[in-house]
């Protein structure tokens, strides 16, 4: 009995050690995966499996995606911490995400993921037609006449698509808006997502428009995405609701002979809001998966910002106020900017965000508040100062430089305002514009622009009012007239009957490079 009581006391012993023994590396592993989920981020989307960690450096989440498909290879990407463009709207749920990671591994993660968007630049500015006057022979433009409910039905439920305000009024002259006398002519209140029926009216009246699609070297697809996705922005709907009219078009394109031809290669979808609304990853609610579906991989999607990291994402200048009708009406704008008395060194159109801690704006706003009389101007668009395109274009006609911060996404309305205007943009984060629109910009960004890290201003280590005043007066004129001279023409879109012989306007040039595009497939 002795030997039975203490085999038995030998066994629970045995166990118990055997227990703690195999508990032990359990607890650790626990400890491991929980400090993995606390510095990255699991989504999957679609056929994708994107694995998440922070970039301070780039304000956002950075990602190495790899394919649910056997074979498929793994590429970086950039998830954006907030997804909207400069306005009042609510903030992309990702943006909630708190993570932290090593910073030798976050350095070399983001010198990866820079040297990618690079390349694709690289790619993106080799499409450049560098003809003006083009023939149409082989060059022609089939634009698919699409049910209206994909398009000018949801010119209907303007009424209610934003709450506090009357978007129908945006939709007037072809999307151009209400006219501003006050501005002169050309001039009217245009709405930052009216691209698609601005593109849709002038792609219309293409003199490379062919209406038999055996004629066609390019497919456009009038869709308005970005309108579908601001209809249900502030609704209570499921995300079923907010993709089914996404998911009908894709069916209704598979029924067409052209797309299943290049598998849509030679297609083009023009979308008036931001890339990231139309790329939702699982457990979010915001926007939906449209250029998630595997069917969208092949065409080029013209946005007002690309995600970085996608090939045939191309950036394209928001819609600005100003649409001429001829080169008369640019010339004479350029004349009257060019001579325009500068009385302020610089100056901020905008509102702070205290809801994104690590924003610089309300460090920009100090430093420019406390500059002294005539060094800087701050228009507070929080309280309202900001609600007509008047008061932001006088004040930026009137500055040398304009500070353009992130706002709720990398790229900013106003940075075309300022360009347009003739005031040299401050940028503080290289997703604003250098890695955006190579169609548009230069590659050498010190022709028009004048870069702060952002990571400088926010560790107290540069005061970006006194910087700007060692910059040379004669380099400030350099720049000017380059950005007023060079690339003005170029970053606005003129009126629905416009007819241009010296200019290129961002739609000619925008045209002409996907044409090009499609002659190299």
């Amino acid at each position: 009995m002795a030997e039975e009581r203490q085999d038995s006391c030998c066994c629970i012993f045995n166990t118990l050690l055997c227990r703690v023994i195999f508990r032990v590396p359990t607890v650790i592993l626990l400890f491991i995966l929980i400090f993995l989920w606390s510095s990255s981020t699991t989504i999957i989307s679609g056929n994708m499996v994107h694995v998440c960690i922070s970039s301070r450096k780039l304000n956002n989440l950075y990602c190495l995606s790899a394919g649910a498909q056997p074979n498929a290879s793994a590429s970086s990407k950039a998830t954006p911490s907030t997804i909207n463009g400069d306005s009042k709207e609510m903030m992309n749920p990702v943006s909630n995400i708190k993570n932290t990671f090593d910073d030798v591994l976050e350095d070399e993660d983001v010198a990866n993921a820079m040297r990618l968007v690079e390349e694709q630049m690289e790619m993106q500015r080799s499409w450049i037609s560098h003809l003006n006057n083009q023939s149409c022979d082989g060059r022609g433009i089939f634009v698919y006449d699409l049910p209206p409910k994909f398009n000018k039905d949801l010119f209907s439920q303007c009424n209610d698509m934003i709450p506090w305000t009357d978007f129908c009024r945006y939709f007037t002259n072809d999307a151009m808006g209400e006219p501003i006398p006050k501005l002169g002519r050309n001039w009217y209140q245009t709405h930052q997502y009216s691209l698609e029926p601005i593109f849709h009216s002038r792609v219309l009246k293409h003199p490379c428009r062919v209406y038999n699609e055996n004629e066609a070297k390019l497919f456009y697809v009038p869709f308005y995405g970005g309108l579908d996705i601001l209809r249900w922005h502030f609704k209570n709907v499921t995300n079923d609701v907010k993709d089914t009219l996404a998911l009908e078009l894709m069916k209704w394109l598979q029924q067409r002979r052209p797309w299943l031809k290049n598998s849509g290669k030679d297609h083009v979808f023009v979308l008036g809001k931001i890339s990231w609304d139309f790329r939702r990853y699982r457990g979010s609610e915001w926007g939906n998966r449209f250029l998630e579906l595997d069917q969208m991989q092949n065409p080029i999607k013209i946005l007002i910002e690309r995600q970085p990291w996608h090939a045939n994402d191309v950036g394209v200048p928001h819609p600005t106020s100003f649409h001429p009708h001829s080169d008369d009406d640019i010339v004479s704008w350029q004349q009257k900017i060019i001579g325009s008395r500068r009385k302020y060194l610089t100056s901020f159109a905008g509102a702070a965000r205290p809801e994104l801690p690590n924003n610089i704006r309300t460090l920009l706003i100090e430093q420019c508040n406390s500059a002294g009389k005539g060094k800087c101007h701050f228009l507070d668009c929080h309280s309202g100062q900001c609600t007509g395109p008047e008061t932001v274009i006088e004040l930026f006609t009137e500055s040398e430089f304009c500070l353009q911060p992130p706002g709720d996404s990398p790229t900013r309305k106003s940075l075309f305002d300022s360009l347009v205007a003739g005031c040299i943009p401050v940028l503080f984060d290289p997703l604003t514009a250098y890695y955006q629109y190579p169609w548009h910009l230069p590659e050498d960004r010190s022709k028009f622009s004048v870069f702060v890290d952002q990571e400088e201003v926010r560790q107290g280590k540069v005061n970006v009012v006194e910087r700007l005043m060692k910059i040379p007066v004669q380099e400030r004129e350099d720049m000017r007239s380059y950005i007023v001279y060079e690339l003005v023409p170029g970053l606005v879109y003129g009126d629905s009957d416009s007819r241009f012989s010296k200019f290129q306007d961002s739609f000619t040039i925008t045209m002409n490079n996907l044409l090009e595009r499609m002659r190299r497939l």
